[in-house]
C-alpha cells in the first residue's frame, strides 16, 4: 500500500485528495496545513510519496520538497499548482520534484501520477510537458538561485509581509539573525527595498502573486 502525505492550507482540499485517495487503496498517513509542518510530518512518517501544494504558507511546496529530499530521501515529492509556467516547472526539478500535476487535472490524473512516481518514474501534466521542452530547446533556465535554503525561506516570509520578529520567531533565531540574512539576501540580489524583494520571490515561486 502507498502511504502518502497530504500538504496543502486548503482543508476541503485535503479532505476532497483523501477520499479520492483511499478509494484508490491508498493510505493517507498524515496531513499537513503549511510547508514547515509538512516537513515535519515527512521527518517522522517517512511516507513513499509527500503531495505538496506549491503555494502554501510559511514554506512553499518546492523549498518543503528540498526540506523533505534531505530528512527523507525515500519520500517521492508531487507538487499541486495552479502554474504551468516553465520557471516554476524548471525550479521544481531542481528541487528534485517528481511529479508536476496542474489543479485543474488533479481529479484524473493524481492516481497515476502517484503510481507512477512511487514506481520511480517523473510525472508532469501535458501542458507542464510543454513548458519543459520548449524552455530546454530554447535553453531558456533561469539563472542558479544565489540564496541559500535558510536565505530562501527568510525571504518567503519578508514577502509574505512578516515583520523580521515575526520571521525570527517562526525559524527559531534571533531578531539579530533574521535581520543579518534580510541584509545578505538584499546584497546577493543587489536590492535595496522590499518591493524588489517581493518581486523575486513571485519570480523563483516562492510566493504567487
Amino acid at each position: 500500500m502507498i502511504r502518502i502525505l497530504l500538504a496543502d492550507d486548503h482543508q476541503l482540499v485535503r479532505q476532497g485528495l483523501r477520499t479520492l485517495l483511499e478509494r484508490e487503496g491508498m493510505e493517507v498517513a498524515g496531513e499537513a496545513g503549511d510547508g514547515h509542518e509538512a516537513v515535519h510530518l515527512a521527518r517522522d512518517l517517512h511516507p513513499d510519496v509527500a503531495v505538496l501544494d506549491l503555494a502554501m504558507p510559511l514554506l512553499n511546496g518546492i523549498d518543503a520538497a528540498r526540506e523533505i529530499g534531505k530528512l527523507s530521501p525515500s519520500t517521492r515529492a508531487i507538487l499541486l499548482t495552479m502554474y504551468p509556467e516553465r520557471s516554476y516547472v524548471l525550479e521544481a526539478i531542481r528541487a528534485g520534484v517528481r511529479g508536476y500535476l496542474l489543479k485543474t487535472k488533479a481529479a484524473a490524473d493524481l492516481v497515476q501520477a502517484i503510481r507512477q512516481v512511487n514506481n520511480g518514474s517523473v510525472y508532469l501534466s501535458p501542458g507542464v510537458s510543454d513548458a519543459v521542452v520548449e524552455a530546454c530547446l530554447r535553453k531558456t533556465d533561469l539563472p542558479d538561485d544565489p540564496l541559500t535554503g535558510r536565505e530562501r525561506q527568510v525571504l518567503q516570509l519578508v514577502a509574505e509581509g512578516k515583520s523580521t520578529k515575526e520571521v525570527a520567531g517562526l525559524l527559531g533565531m534571533s531578531v539579530k539573525t533574521a535581520e543579518c540574512h534580510r541584509t545578505h539576501i538584499m546584497r546577493k540580489l543587489d536590492v535595496h527595498e522590499t518591493a524588489s524583494m517581493v518581486r523575486y520571490a513571485i519570480r523563483r515561486g516562492l510566493v504567487q502573486p
